[in-house]
């Protein structure tokens, strides 16, 4: 049995035309109907459905029409019945749709000169791209609503002690002072200015050595560091600020709770065309059950950031990429992310 679009004719040709056509107008639509490209897309309806006229309007009453307009008071008269009852209307030739995303009316369709079944396509045409630009638009909010969250758990405690040991220097070693100010500056800076989406491997890399120079600052002989990287990756572009709160999990919930000495160790390196990064540290470590648990959102404070990052790294590569967890209690904790070297729209 084959398929065909319901506005298009059996003996129609090659369908691919058609889907593009339809794709468009889609597209166009993503900004919902006061977007810049509704007109574009009411334009495109009507070419694609083949009417004489046809028009679309949101909530405000802002009317878009393409080709030939059906009489004022017809319009005004179907709008006015659609937008009181959300029922379809058909008046002299006209006929007039509710949109509905989400079950909240959006606006209306109106459709010169077609048959039922021709306007309701129409209709979940218009529906489907408003719901899908919605969809998307509310992803980027989510998103953006976790990078704020990172950046509010800056540790208070951190500021204080990092500013304090940069006091207690002023007059004994203003050098030593000077340039732990200046590192944190840079530290706030990057964690707290507004970046664009993605930020390179190497970015990542300097914001966290930043932040290590202050720790060994406040800690002093009780925090030793190694970072490694291998040049291959540091131009890989990766979400912004998904290697910080990482080290400083590390460093909060491994290294500070023990009296003695202890490493962190963070290194990048290339694996296939993948980007691999680790944090590890040889601290108290935790139960492997509870680490599934604060990766997945459910743990308590021991995680800081953890299924925040994780989160964000599987919405932009998939469910494939993200952290691991490696941990036993007593045996430290191992943190691994895993991005791809090259991923299209990740661009720095």
């Amino acid at each position: 049995m084959t398929t065909r679009l319901p506005w298009r004719p059996a003996a129609s040709a090659d369908p691919v035309p058609v889907l593009a056509a339809a794709q468009r107008v889609s597209d166009d639509l993503m900004d919902g109907l006061a977007g810049p490209r509704a007109r574009h897309a009411t334009h495109g309806l009507r070419r694609l459905f083949g009417v004489p006229g046809l028009g679309l309007t949101d909530l405000s009453g802002s009317l878009l029409w393409s080709g030939r307009p059906a009489a004022d008071d017809v319009v005004v008269s179907a709008l006015d019945e659609v937008l009181h009852s959300e029922t379809p209307v058909s008046e002299r030739g006209l006929l007039a749709l509710p949109l509905h995303v989400h079950d909240e009316l959006a606006g209306v369709l109106l459709i010169t000169e077609a048959t039922n079944t021709l306007a309701r396509q129409a209709a979940e045409l218009v529906v489907h791209a408003l719901e899908r630009g919605r969809l998307e638009a509310s992803a980027e909010q989510a998103a953006e609503a976790e990078l704020r969250a990172l950046r509010a758990e800056i540790s208070p405690h951190f500021v204080y002690n990092a500013l304090t040991v940069i006091s207690s220097l002023v007059r004994s070693d203003p050098d030593r002072a000077r340039d732990l100010m200046l590192d944190f500056a840079e530290y706030t800076r990057y964690s707290l200015a507004r970046h664009g989406e993605y930020t390179m491997v190497a970015e990542e890399f300097r914001a966290i050595e930043t932040y290590l120079a202050l720790q060994r600052a406040v800690l002093g002989e009780r925090l030793r560091v190694q970072v490694r990287v291998a040049p291959e990756v540091l131009a890989v572009a990766v979400p912004y600020l998904v290697l910080e709160p990482l080290v400083e999990n590390a460093i909060r919930h491994g290294i500070e709770p023990r009296a003695e000495a202890g490493l962190i160790q963070v290194q990048g390196m290339a694996e296939g065309n993948d980007c691999v990064i680790s944090v590890e540290d040889d601290g108290l470590g935790m139960d492997p059950a509870r680490a599934a648990a604060i990766l997945a959102g459910r743990g308590d404070d021991g995680g800081v950031g953890l299924a925040n990052v994780d989160r964000r790294l599987r919405s932009v590569y998939g469910p494939w990429y993200g952290l691991t967890v490696e941990t036993e209690t007593g045996a430290g904790t191992r943190v691994v992310v895993r991005v791809p070297r090259f991923q299209p729209g990740v661009l720095p």
